[in-house]
């Protein structure tokens, strides 16, 4: 069978809107994040008060709160999805822009306020994109899904931080610049109108408590349910402890910031999205099973790239990009096969409270190990640490093992790839 056959799911409809909605995810991050750090900084802001600004993405860790109203209240428009998806995006689009049209010097309070209801806005698109995406797709379909997600989202992280930081550097003020970002928001608002609906409709749940009690009964009644939660858990743990401290580890090793911020935001960025579509390809061919086992043993190999320099003591260009440009490899491909497993894991009538538990409890190492991190680097040495780190990967692989029968009746892959 040759290339074509492997390419073909790229090529459709549902695949475009992943890719742009991925954009539409990404973009409102830096805005309450790194971006407005830098606007609270221009406007004479002191460091404590630009710290207490960092809890305006809570809305994000907790979105799982408000998902079952998503999937018991759809809107009378556009279908289940696309209408919540549309009110999202409109909204994010009029509390950017009123961001925009406030001095945060003079009106603090509000200025937090709106910043939170983006904040707010953002998680709950997060919520609905993800049980679309997940409902949209077909089998055969969700790694490419999710390798275009995340290149759209990477995308709208560098539109609203890096070129959101270039406008406003003497060419707009800053309040033009989220302007411009709101903008840009409420264009994709045209990307959910023209977006399909999925090829098969699912009833909502008709209570509220139905739409809270039975995602929960229905996921705990499968054959290895806690397993599952185990492995979504564990699957990128390695991963997550070998990036927790990065950044300080390769300041040790006597790599200037310039160095760090090349290798890791241009040539580590491009190496995901290549891993991210290389992953969807062979997933094709591979199925979920297969994926999740060889990308999984990747990310634990390619964590020992760090050890190789902790090792080598002395800043070593080839050996900095040999060793970032492997993680990130891996860990795009791994993070494809992840983000498959999520949705094939989702009853579709449940997809946004089920999605929103599940990715919170995967994105759970990558929140909570920093902490142990630096007591583990403090105790056993950064050489000794990256060891652990690949160490640590090694429990989930073995799950996918165990869970074998269980992954691929999860997977069932199409003979055909379908496109529009």
């Amino acid at each position: 069978m040759n290339i074509n056959h492997y390419l073909a799911v790229f090529n459709n409809r549902r695949i475009a809107a992943a890719m742009f909605l991925g954009f539409a995810s990404g973009l409102p991050l830096a805005l309450t994040g790194s971006t407005l750090q830098a606007w609270l900084s221009d406007a004479g802001l002191d460091i404590k008060t630009i710290a207490w600004f960092t809890l305006v993405g809570q809305p994000y860790t907790w979105k799982f709160l408000w998902s079952p109203l998503i999937d018991r209240f759809p809107m009378p428009f556009l279908g289940r999805r696309r209408g919540w998806m549309l009110l999202a995006q409109l909204a994010l689009a009029g509390a950017i822009a009123a961001m925009g049209g406030l001095d945060p010097q003079t009106h603090l309070a509000t200025f937090a306020v709106l910043a939170l209801l983006v904040a707010f806005f953002s998680a709950t698109q997060d919520v609905v994109i993800d049980a679309y995406r997940t409902e949209t797709l077909h089998q055969t379909e969700r790694g490419a899904g999710a390798a275009v997600g995340v290149f759209g989202y990477r995308m709208a992280m560098l539109t609203s931080g890096a070129l959101a930081l270039i406008l406003a550097d003497g060419i707009l003020s800053w309040q033009q610049t989220y302007w411009v970002m709101a903008a840009i928001m409420a264009a994709m608002a045209l990307v959910t109108l023209f977006s399909p609906e999925p090829d098969v409709q699912h009833q909502a749940p008709k209570s509220l408590r139905e739409a809270i009690i039975e995602p929960l009964h229905e996921f705990f009644s499968r054959d290895g349910a806690i397993l599952l939660l185990v492995l979504v858990v564990a699957y990128k743990l390695g991963d997550a402890f070998a990036g927790s401290l990065s950044t300080k580890f390769l300041l040790d090793m006597g790599y200037v910031k310039t160095q760090i911020g090349s290798a890791n935001k241009v040539f580590g960025m491009i190496a995901t999205i290549v891993g991210g579509f290389a992953g969807a390809v062979l997933m094709v061919r591979w199925g979920l099973y297969r994926s999740l086992l060889v990308f999984g043993v990747l990310q634990a190999l390619t964590n020992l790239g760090y050890w190789l320099i902790a090792l080598h003591g002395a800043p070593s260009l080839p050996l900095l990009y040999f060793a970032i440009g492997g993680e990130n490899l891996a860990g795009g491909m791994g993070t494809t096969a992840a983000v498959a497993l999520l949705m094939s894991l989702c009853n579709p009538r449940f997809t946004a409270t089920q999605f929103a538990l599940l990715s919170a409890l995967a994105a759970f190492g990558r929140v909570y190990v920093g902490p142990a991190s630096g007591y583990l680097v403090v105790a056993l040495g950064w050489a000794h640490f990256f060891v652990f780190s690949a160490i640590v990967a090694i429990p989930g692989l073995l799950l996918v093992l165990y869970l074998r029968k269980t992954i691929t009746a999860l997977d069932a892959p199409r003979d055909l790839i379908d496109s529009d």
